[in-house]
């Protein structure tokens, strides 16, 4: 008899595909951390470290068992922008709170000025404008120098003193003298240019001024603007004359804003 020969049946080792499926759960229990990581709720990172301790453990020793999933506070970029506005909001009312007040003090300072010169009839001599700059105080030099000259007159010695007294405040300012000429060219003079005699008026202006002791003179500067800053066209005696003046600018000590 003929014995039939049994085909062997052939059976592919499948023993792979459980190191396999292990090692995908670990690829998806990695990226599942990875995302949970970028979320910025921590209680969903407690709930999800708990989520992995329950598939995982299998009653023995599982992959997450007795360890926790390090949660690492992340800063929330919308909370850290609305702090830095509130605080910048706070910076911003405390300027404007200064800048209000100082504004109140040089406006004070400008009806007390205006008061000396309405006092002693200098009007026609004296101006007083508050600015986006500061307190201006403009002086016509026939008050105190003569044409050509730079040498304060007797009458404008008295009137510098008085200014000086009303330049003290508390807290100090800083004060900026200058000086302006008009366009008629230096004749006889010891000067070379307006614009030499203009710095140098501003110069023993300021002197006279710091006599004051009560001043501090680290606060004070001088500049000369020969004929190039005139307030009105040089065209005629009249305009000329406003030209020519000698300017003290009292400073804020914080950024005000006049409104027009």
């Amino acid at each position: 008899m003929s014995r039939r020969k049994k085909k062997k049946q052939s059976h592919i080792d499948e023993s792979w595909l459980l190191p396999y499926s292990d090692l995908l759960t670990l690829l998806v229990a990695l990226f599942i951390v990875l995302f949970a990581m970028s979320d910025i709720n921590v209680q969903k990172y407690e709930q999800l470290s708990g989520v992995f301790r329950d598939q995982f453990s299998g009653g023995g020793s599982g992959i997450l068992e007795n360890h926790e999933i390090p949660v690492k506070t992340p800063v929330d970029s919308g909370e850290l922008e609305k702090d830095n506005q509130e605080d910048s909001e706070e910076e911003m009312d405390e300027t404007i709170s200064d800048g209000e007040g100082e504004l109140l003090h040089l406006e004070e300072l400008n009806s007390t000025i205006q008061n000396y010169i309405y006092e002693n009839n200098l009007a026609d001599a004296f101006g007083t404008e508050l600015t986006e700059e500061g307190l201006l105080v403009t002086i016509v030099n026939d008050v105190f120098f003569d044409s050509g000259s730079a040498e304060v007159k007797q009458e404008g010695i008295s009137i510098a003193q008085e200014v000086s007294n009303l330049l003290y405040t508390e807290p100090p300012h800083q004060i900026v003298i200058s000086g302006h000429a008009d366009d008629v060219p230096i004749g006889d003079s010891p000067f070379e240019s307006n614009w030499e005699l203009s710095v140098t008026r501003a110069l023993n202006f300021m002197r006279l001024v710091l006599e004051n002791e009560s001043l501090d003179p680290t606060l004070f500067s001088a500049k000369g603007f020969g004929e190039y800053k005139p307030i009105v066209p040089n065209t005629s005696k009249e305009n000329r004359a406003k030209n020519r003046r000698v300017e003290v600018l009292i400073l804020p000590n914080y950024e005000i804003h006049v409104e027009d």
